[in-house]
């Protein structure tokens, strides 16, 4: 009864009201007629901001028997943004659970496949045999003697190193005039282990290198070859023939005392140049017999001199060592040698001792202050490194450094010295150290284990 007096007394072209506002006659009935049932269902779903399509479908059932009026302010509610419940229309939206579900297989389905593929490509599919890497023997006689040195270079480029190294034997290097069966170095296919060429040396060789004296990668097919006497020679590394010989005027009076020192280029002819140490015994009154030692420049491309024989005195007994050029934190250029000592001597003072003339080379223009302030009172040319008793001498480059260190091993210990300055790092006392390769090895680990710990 509320409810149909309330609409009583509702004038004529008077919007209909909200029907969340608060109206005390319809919220004062309490009867459970059809109209309030509707009524409050809408109230409800607007309050509860939600409704079904299911609920739509009965409501309009009940909205055909109401009065036009009520029927009027369901339009008027569908204007004003509401359906005709009375609620927002809702967007339909999937289940949580069903796009959890989703996921959920996806992933689990990604790592199967992928583990799938992990397991056939690592046991199911057999690795390609490369065909190129054989076991392979040479066969070369009883009269044969192998002479080091050993090198490894790809001389017929495909892909595999070869080896390079020299026989004394007939049946290798072929039957030669004369009693005496001259050195012979051949080269071995890395692949089929087939010799790919052959030629008599003059001499036996104390150092074959290969690949270092050309600077474009694609030209550098070169070896040099370094006898134990006078012999200085490049070659073609494809065919063995010579490109040029070093001419033993230039070591008349001595011998090639150690293998070449490969250095940068000092001529601008895009080849890196060589340092050959030269030596011979002088005797003198009262002291007996010295060593007499000379550093000459060669041009890697025409094999000539850059300049004269630089000659230097030293002091000392036992082994010869190096030369071997160190390359110092700052750039500068440094040949380490010596008789059991180390010494060494600025690169640019022999450049500029051999009077080539001109200025230095880029590669000559940096100086280490570090090690000129090691230099005697009496400002010699010769820095001493290490005094004496040195037995073998290594460098090791240092991590994350432009630098290396010296490591030192005489009879009784090993010295690892600080290539920066000179100053010595550490040393470790050993008995008995006679054996070099013994010595890299043993003095690498502990200079390992040093930084490792």
């Amino acid at each position: 009864m509320a409810t149909v007096l309330s609409r009583a007394l509702k004038l004529p072209g008077k919007k209909s009201h909200d029907p969340r506002e608060y109206d005390p006659l319809t919220q004062a009935d309490s009867d459970e007629s059809e109209d309030d049932l509707v009524i409050n269902i809408q109230q409800n779903g607007i309050q509860n901001g939600k409704g079904t399509r299911g609920a739509s479908r009965d409501h309009d059932s009940d909205i055909e028997g109401m009065p036009k009026r009520v029927q009027q302010r369901a339009v008027d509610n569908k204007q004003d943004g509401l359906s005709t419940t009375g609620a927002l229309e809702p967007e339909l939206k999937p289940p949580s659970s069903l796009i959890s579900y989703v996921r959920t297989t996806v992933f689990l389905l990604t790592v199967v496949v992928s583990m799938v593929m992990v397991l056939v490509c690592a046991f199911l599919i057999p690795c390609p045999m490369n065909g190129q890497h054989n076991v392979w023997t040479l066969h070369v006689g009883h009269d044969t003697e192998l002479s080091s040195p050993l090198e490894l270079f790809d001389v017929n480029k495909d892909g595999v190193p070869d080896i390079l190294l020299t026989f004394l034997s007939s049946r290798i290097c072929g039957p030669q005039d004369g009693l005496k069966q001259p050195p012979c170095l051949s080269v071995l296919s890395g692949n089929s282990g087939r010799v790919l060429w052959s030629r008599a040396t003059p001499e036996h060789l104390q150092s074959i290198q290969c690949g270092q004296l050309v600077i474009k990668p694609e030209q550098n097919d070169t070896c040099l070859l370094t006898g134990k006497y006078k012999l200085l020679s490049l070659i073609a590394a494809s065919s063995g023939g010579t490109l040029w010989n070093m001419s033993l005027d230039n070591v008349s009076s001595g011998r090639i005392a150690a293998p070449a020192v490969i250095l940068p280029d000092l001529d601008d002819d895009f080849t890196n140049d060589l340092l050959v140490l030269t030596y011979k015994q002088i005797s003198t009154e009262g002291i007996g017999s010295l060593p007499d030692l000379g550093f000459l420049l060669i041009s890697g491309r025409t094999g000539k001199p850059l300049g004269g024989i630089v000659k230097y005195s030293i002091m000392g007994e036992g082994k010869l060592l190096g030369p071997q050029a160190y390359y110092t934190s700052q750039g500068a250029i440094y040949i380490l040698f010596g008789f059991g000592n180390i010494q060494a001597v600025a690169l640019r003072d022999i450049y500029a001792e051999a009077k080539i003339g001109g200025n230095f080379p880029s590669a000559l223009q940096r100086i280490d202050p570090d090690w000129e302030k090691r230099r005697s009172v009496n400002r010699s040319k010769v820095i001493n490194v290490y005094s004496a008793g040195v037995k073998f001498l290594q460098t090791v480059p240092v991590y994350l450094g432009n630098f290396s260190d010296l490591l030192v091993t005489t009879k009784e210990a090993v010295t690892l010295v600080r290539g920066q300055d000179l100053e010595q790092r550490w040393s470790i006392s050993l008995n008995n150290i006679y054996r070099s390769v013994l010595n890299n090895r043993i003095a690498f680990q502990i200079y390992s284990g040093f930084f490792d710990n």
